[in-house]
């Protein structure tokens, strides 16, 4: 067997596992535990849901062209390039085989496919079935503010300019692998934040409907830490992240996977949404009254 196709047989049997802790945990709770139809550990509010849309939707559309617009790089820029100014974590990149990223670069785009519709498996259970809109909404809503983030925070590449490591690496010369803009982008990987986000968000869902797991749940938390690691290794193999780059975007993509349905476990009511005038000007008003019971 050779190196790729048995590296390749690894990924996928480590990957199967970590995803399939909920398929095996979920049987011990869903079929001895039949939720009563009025238990919704989520109130989603369509209207306030479908403006987040509105507006994310178009804000991710306009940003996007904003990091692939930058300005390609030049021999000056390889010239100014010293490998002792990475920090010695993020210079393990930089140690690296360039031989095989091009086959690295194909894995992670393939194995983030796969967790990027890992949640669809928290519809199997019977309990989460009978939501399923609700908790598609909040995925789709999720993976919209993940990207929102990248593109608009001050972390993302859109203010940040750092090298992606393959820039680094003389043996690709001039060739637009090394060249092209795309590589002032290197901080922080969108890959990983969307992949760390995937899988936080199914754990999150899962324990939010059977409470009764207890600390087993870490169990299951510790799990979803394992595919976007795994993404974030590939990244790092194809030469496009440093570890540090690795590490902010799964801490942001975990914490939108988390929080986001938390904060969908807040009944939001009395939601009113109109326009107002006065002396002062003319504008939209929005009113709501919370309601914190669950």
């Amino acid at each position: 067997m050779t190196e790729k196709p048995k590296n390749r047989f690894l990924l996928i049997i480590v990957i199967i596992f970590s995803l399939n802790v909920i398929g095996l945990v979920n049987p011990m709770y869903s079929q001895s535990l039949v939720r009563d139809s009025t238990f919704h550990p989520y109130h989603v509010n369509y209207w306030v849901t479908g403006g987040i849309f509105i507006v994310g939707v178009p804000a991710t559309a306009i940003a996007a062209p904003w990091v692939s617009n930058k300005s390609a790089l030049t021999n000056a820029d390889f010239q100014t390039l010293d490998r002792n100014d990475i920090n010695p974590i993020d210079r393990w990149a930089l140690k690296l085989d360039p031989s095989n990223r091009g086959y690295y670069a194909n894995l992670s785009d393939n194995v983030l496919t796969g967790i990027i519709l890992l949640p669809g498996l928290t519809l199997l259970d019977h309990n989460i079935r009978q939501d399923w809109l609700d908790v598609a909404l909040m995925y789709a809503e999720t993976q919209l503010i993940v990207n929102c983030i990248y593109l608009y925070s001050p972390l993302g590449p859109t203010f940040q300019n750092r090298l992606r490591p393959i820039v680094y690496f003389d043996t690709f010369g001039n060739s637009h692998a090394r060249t092209t803009a795309w590589n002032r982008s290197s901080f922080y990987s969108g890959h990983v934040a969307s992949a760390a986000a995937a899988t936080f968000f199914t754990v999150k869902v899962f324990c939010d409907y059977y409470p009764e797991l207890g600390r087993k749940k870490y169990l299951l938390y510790g799990a979803a830490a394992i595919p976007p690691l795994i993404e974030g290794y590939l990244r790092m193999k194809a030469l496009f992240h440093f570890p540090s780059d690795i590490l902010v975007g799964f801490g942001i993509g975990a914490l939108c996977g988390i929080l986001i349905p938390e904060i969908h476990r807040i009944k939001i009511e009395n939601v009113s949404l109109g326009l107002y005038s006065s002396y002062e000007g003319t504008g939209i008003s929005l009113k709501w009254q919370p309601d914190f019971g669950k």
